[in-house]
């Protein structure tokens, strides 16, 4: 289940009017931020940059591997666990832009997690601990600790508990 604050918007669709709801000049600093670190060689410094920036949570021995992508509006709501790994070009998103509203809702990324390339998570999800997501797939939905897990839609593959 995502856990979504869902904004209505009043005649036109609320990307056209986005800095109503953010500010441009956040968006501006996180886009510089977010393509420093995107390319940076060094996950030490990605993470410190992240983290003193953007504001992002995160856990001890966090690596965002080349290209991943954490949201340009909201990375504060971001909350990855130690030791999990995202894999290259993923993306993290805590927004989405409808046609008649607007959501954001924190994602919170376990310990010891790894997230494989290319996988887009949706806002208000949470991917427990020790779980394995397979390049590719697109969360939008929990998923449980000890599990693995891949495909579009997401399904959970198995579960070890020990």
């Amino acid at each position: 289940m995502r856990r979504l604050k869902k904004i209505k918007a009043a005649g036109v669709n609320p990307l056209w009017n986005m800095y109503q709801t953010i500010s441009r000049f956040k968006i501006i600093r996180n886009f510089i931020v977010i393509e420093i670190g995107r390319y940076c060689p060094s996950t030490k410094w990605k993470h410190k940059l992240y983290r003193n920036f953007l504001g992002m949570k995160l856990a001890d021995n966090v690596s965002l591997a080349f290209r991943a992508m954490p949201d340009l509006m909201h990375p504060e709501r971001i909350h990855i666990g130690k030791n999990s790994i995202i894999g290259y070009n993923t993306v993290i998103l805590t927004h989405e832009y409808l046609v008649d509203e607007y959501r954001i809702g924190d994602v919170r990324i376990g310990h010891d997690t790894m997230v494989g390339a290319n996988v887009t998570i949706l806002p208000g999800v949470v991917i427990g601990d020790h779980a394995v997501i397979g390049a590719g797939s697109v969360v939008s939905k929990d998923v449980p600790d000890h599990s693995i897990c891949y495909g579009n839609p997401l399904i959970v593959r198995s579960r070890n508990n020990e």
